[in-house]
């Protein structure tokens, strides 16, 4: 096996990453070539575990019934871009050659910033190390997520992913490029301070997206009443993705969690107990991405962004919807029993 996955590496560096990397004159600065073609390995053995293992759950112990999937396939467009271009992109030709350029290492190979020099101990326990790091990067993601949800022009944004009607094991990818991009750097630089190695990074990432893969995923069970306060499991993350409860406007505001669901217990943001409810968004400017193309779905959440970035109410906290010209309101202002969907909408 491992002469086979050597093989599938070096072939994929011959013939693809080493002249593209030529092509873009980052040969110098973005890292063994190898690695770059692993992680594009791994990148496509994620798709196929999303579509052999999660996509067959999906159909045998469904959430939500849906008498087609039309609005899913666009989500499976957005995971196959990002996992097979922008994520390894990222990794190795903006992260890498940032790395190299602060150096985190000395002539020996020993640590010279980051969580590994602080406590030389984990140099010799590269997976305590590892773990920390992940613990550390799910941390950060958790408050950062709470961020994207708290403030409007990052809203404006991040709304696209939650647009989503049909929510299944394809929508962790569906987003704005705008907010992955600043997504990614922020987690970025939480990697740089604590010493993450460009390749544990795209690791970091690769884990956290198939687990995001699998919570998205449109199923009915989870993973019982002691891990699931632990894990985020498709059933808690599905709360997170609810529209809008006219009768209890706050509730959508919980689950937060990437990985570990432990963080919403701790801080207070963990709700359990509810059924399975509708995903998507109540505010319609948002739910008009339902139904476009990629082109315009990053157009549309761009100029929600704009229109949010240079008003005063775009700076506000708090929940919004947003206007004909794109300026984000306050829900505090609205009758939120118009945003309610009929059944059948979806």
């Amino acid at each position: 096996m491992s002469a086979l996955w050597s093989l599938l590496v070096d072939a994929l560096t011959t013939h693809l990453v080493s002249p593209f990397l030529v092509l873009v004159h980052l040969d110098r600065l973005a890292g063994d070539p190898r690695e770059i073609a692993g992680a594009l390995l791994i990148a496509a053995a994620q798709v196929l575990v999303i579509a052999l293992v999660f996509r067959p759950l999906e159909s045998l112990a469904p959430a939500e019934e849906w008498p087609d999937r039309r609005l899913t396939r666009i989500d499976r467009t957005y995971t196959l871009l990002m996992l097979l271009g922008l994520n390894p992109l990222f990794a190795y030709l903006v992260l890498t050659p940032l790395a190299n350029a602060f150096g985190g290492t000395d002539a020996a190979g020993d640590a010279t910033s980051g969580l590994a020099a602080w406590v030389p101990w984990f140099q010799q326990h590269p997976l305590a190390l590892f773990l920390v790091y992940y613990v550390i990067y799910d941390f950060a993601y958790y408050w950062m997520h709470r961020v994207q949800h708290w403030i409007p022009w990052w809203w404006a944004l991040h709304s696209m992913h939650h647009s989503q009607r049909q929510m299944s094991c394809w929508t962790n990818d569906r987003g704005s490029y705008v907010d992955g991009f600043l997504q990614s750097m922020v987690l970025a630089t939480v990697g740089l301070v604590i010493g993450v190695e460009p390749e544990q990074f795209a690791l970091l990432m690769f884990i956290g997206e198939l687990a995001q893969n699998f919570s998205h995923a449109n199923v009915r069970f989870g993973f019982g009443r002691v891990f699931d306060k632990l894990f985020v499991d498709p059933r808690f993350h599905r709360l997170h993705h609810m529209v809008v409860d006219a009768r209890r406007p706050r509730l959508h505001n919980c689950n937060y969690g990437q990985v570990l669901s432990v963080w919403d217990v701790l801080f207070g943001t963990a709700l359990y107990g509810e059924p399975a409810r509708p995903t998507g968004v109540g505010d319609p400017v948002v739910d008009a991405d339902n139904g476009r193309g990629v082109v315009a779905m990053q157009w549309g959440a761009f100029r929600r962004f704009w229109g949010a970035l240079w008003t005063p109410a775009g700076w506000r906290p708090g929940d919004v919807a947003f206007g004909p010209d794109y300026v984000p309101v306050s829900t505090r202002d609205m009758d939120l029993h118009s945003f309610e969907r009929e059944p059948d909408a979806a």
